[in-house]
């Protein structure tokens, strides 16, 4: 019953803020184990956030129903799969994600522009596909180990142009490189951006952090927030408390 109060104090502050340019705009990752637990996070938060993201260890654990049930509420669903294989098979991948009416799939695009090629080829019009550049949880020691010479940002920018130039329509990256991106890439490719963690938050595992107010400012167009909101004691208090951080940079 708690919990019910909250959300109904939570939901009549969102009048006091332009509810459809914030809300649009969080896309919350539901970092859960189960189902039951998918669902409920996605009908307690249906005010705060539209859109749903289902990332592998729940897509590995629940498989296609648990997207079809999400959206069976109502939300939208941004599939974080991160495909990265040869390019037919990832191309059959963007088909049964399509089929199964998410809009929101990522992509690596480490995968090089034949595979890439081969994912905008399979999308139908109504399925945002996101190419990933570094993850968040990365940093510039992380891409010396495997090679690569350049820099966290450089690395950024330069998966994002091959990106933008074969048909990618969003690009996943850290608020830290919005910057760039925004001097490198058109203004119509969207920045989908995780890493986000709201002002006194815990970092977690991600190393390349920004607040959302700070975020948006910059020129993201998506905040991903995950745990700051899921392990909060009221998710619901938090998700409005990030609104507003993102009204405040509009």
């Amino acid at each position: 019953m708690g919990q019910f109060f909250h959300t109904l104090q939570s939901v009549h502050k969102l009048a006091d803020i332009d509810e459809t340019k914030s809300r649009d705009r969080l896309i919350v990752a539901l970092d859960v184990g189960t189902r039951a637990e998918a669902i409920s996070l996605a009908l307690t938060l249906a005010p705060f956030s539209g859109c749903m993201k289902i990332g592998l260890q729940l897509f590995t654990a629940e498989g296609p129903d648990l997207v079809r049930a999400i959206r069976e509420t109502g939300a939208d669903v941004f599939l974080d799969l991160k495909l990265h294989d040869i390019p037919n098979t990832v191309a059959r991948a963007v088909e049964s994600a399509a089929g199964l009416d998410v809009q929101m799939l990522t992509l690596h695009l480490s995968g090089g522009t034949e595979m890439i090629r081969a994912a905008v080829s399979a999308a139908p019009d109504n399925l945002l596909l996101l190419g990933v550049t570094v993850l968040t949880s990365a940093n510039s020691e992380t891409l010396r180990e495997i090679g690569i010479t350049h820099d966290v940002s450089q690395q950024v920018v330069r998966l994002a142009k091959i990106g933008a130039d074969f048909g990618i329509g969003g690009i996943v990256a850290s608020a830290q490189e919005i910057g760039a991106l925004r001097n490198a890439i058109d203004r119509n490719v969207k920045l989908v951006i995780p890493g986000i963690r709201p002002t006194g938050s815990e970092e977690d595992d991600q190393k390349r952090t920004m607040t959302p107010a700070q975020a948006v400012g910059a020129g993201a167009d998506y905040l991903v927030v995950g745990r700051p909101i899921t392990a909060a004691p009221d998710p619901t208090i938090t998700a409005q408390q990030i609104l507003e951080e993102i009204e405040s940079a509009l």
